[in-house]
């Protein structure tokens, strides 16, 4: 009898050192929880030039006038660490730490080197870290700063916590975010803050989306170019994701209402329903994307994407081009972007680069603003 008492004595003071741990473990998270305001001002990081690149994409003027053609680049990067080598427990696949610290620096070598081919006017990136533990504390932010230093840019946080503690080993710190880069002088760029579908405490180590609104003075009038990077919800049930793009709309829509031309692009986590996808069927078994009906935007702005190559794999196992050659593979087509009836497009297309540096591929545009 003294042994049972004894044992359940230890097996009582383990289940209360342990639950003190959680309770604290919580408290700590809670009182360091990232809390965004609904809007908020950011830094316009400066053109440095420091390599004294001359090509083409510095010879813009500081200001696009009406008539003038602009190219967009929009690239979920992977945080660095999601090239072909990589497969992720959320999507099905059993790593977390997806790639070496070796991995992710070669990773941000080749992004930074294909977007300065790519030589666009403004580059909008998604998932990019800022000395996350999962990217091996490698600060991203600085890296993209530093190679392509011919353009202004700015970074809005929407993953910021100290610990995320699963699985196991678990992700660990997050910070990461949302960067927008321009060749054109930037006037004003803010973080708005999107619906948050999560309830506390799992809010604690999730993701607080937002959109990063950048402005662009129109030289010889009173417009704007208004560029809106985004990254919408992805591991929710639906509600988030539909709140989110409603959000999305009304914002589009009060931008087209004063007039200025509107570009919004980026990765959101659904397809538009004017895509015909039948090249990419869903798998019942792995992660399906949200449905973006593209009348919620009305006629004053068009959705745009280009699925003749798809913009997106699955993680649920390393990238196989044999596979994929078979039909066993999963793509999808989530990445894209929205434009107001002012801004006459002349050419949306996804780049195939077989996704060895990131799970997106990036989509380039080319575009007029109608006079």
């Amino acid at each position: 009898m003294k042994k049972i008492k004894k044992m359940l004595k230890i097996t009582l003071m383990i289940l209360g050192a342990i639950i003190a741990i959680a309770v604290i473990f919580v408290g700590v998270l809670t009182v360091t929880e990232y809390r965004p305001k609904d809007s908020e001002t950011l830094e316009i990081a400066a053109k440095s030039n420091r390599s004294g690149d001359t090509s083409s994409v510095t010879q813009n003027s500081s200001s696009p006038s009406a008539g003038d053609t602009l190219s967009v680049v929009t690239w979920n990067i992977g945080y660095g660490s999601l090239g072909a080598n990589a497969d992720f427990f959320m999507d099905g696949g059993d790593s977390v730490y997806t790639s070496t610290a070796e991995q992710v620096r070669t990773n941000m070598d080749a992004i930074t080197t294909k977007l300065k081919d790519l030589s666009p006017d403004i580059i909008l990136l998604q998932e990019v870290d800022e000395k996350s533990s999962r990217s091996h504390k490698i600060d991203e932010t600085e890296i993209i700063k530093d190679e392509l230093d011919v353009y202004c840019s700015s970074y809005a946080y929407n993953y910021k916590t100290l610990m995320v503690p699963y699985p196991l080993p678990p992700i660990g710190r997050v910070t990461s975010g949302i960067m927008t880069l321009s060749t054109y002088d930037v006037s004003e760029a803010n973080r708005i803050k999107l619906p948050c579908p999560f309830k506390y405490p799992i809010r604690l180590c999730n993701l607080k989306r937002c959109l990063l609104v950048s402005r662009i003075p129109v030289n010889g009038s009173d417009k704007e170019l208004v560029i809106v990077n985004l990254h919408l919800e992805a591991y929710d049930s639906g509600e988030g994701k539909a709140a989110q793009t409603r959000m999305l709309a009304d914002i589009l829509h009060a931008e087209a209402d004063a007039g200025n031309y509107v570009i919004a692009g980026g990765d959101f986590n659904q397809t538009f329903s004017d895509v015909d996808l039948s090249a990419y069927p869903q798998q019942d078994d792995l992660w399906a994307p949200g449905l973006i009906e593209t009348d919620e935007f009305g006629k004053d702005f068009t959705c745009l994407t280009d699925s003749s190559t798809p913009t997106c794999r699955s993680l649920d196992k390393p990238y196989d081009q044999t596979a994929s050659d078979n039909g066993s593979f999963q793509y999808y087509v989530i990445d894209g972007f929205i434009v107001s009836s002012n801004v006459r497009v002349n050419d949306v297309q996804t780049l195939d680069l077989e996704f060895k540096n990131s799970d997106h591929n990036p989509i380039k545009l080319e575009v007029e603003l109608v006079r």
